[in-house]
């Protein structure tokens, strides 16, 4: 079974931009199902945006326009370009791929 870990998270003012990476122990990553959510304080985890198998995008509405995934099938890893960054976006983002596999999550922290 594929392993996720996810990196880049940070804290950032109103505004800034922080990328995050998400990498999979397996080949077969390169061509997975992979989706981003996040956890807010005193939330549920919620869906980001997701990347198809032939790298087809999807996002939230609250975030379409400002945040771009991507893939790097060479290096395994699917990136969460995050711009435009509001307090709202404050959680813990998680990597997710089939079969109902998480990472441990990065903090993204967006304050004044």
């Amino acid at each position: 079974q594929v392993q996720l870990v996810e990196s880049g998270g940070g804290s950032v003012q109103p505004g800034g931009s922080l990328r995050l990476s998400c990498v999979g122990s397996a080949n077969s990553f390169s061509t997975a199902v992979v989706y981003w959510h996040r956890q807010s304080p005193g939330k549920e985890r919620e869906f980001v945006a997701g990347i198809g198998s032939r790298g087809t995008p999807i996002y939230d509405p609250s975030v379409k326009g400002r945040f771009t995934i991507s893939r790097d099938a060479k290096k395994n890893t699917v990136y969460l370009q995050m711009n435009s960054l509001q307090s709202e976006d404050t959680g813990v983002y998680y990597c997710w791929t089939q079969p109902n596999t998480w990472g441990q999550g990065t903090q993204v922290t967006v304050s004044a």
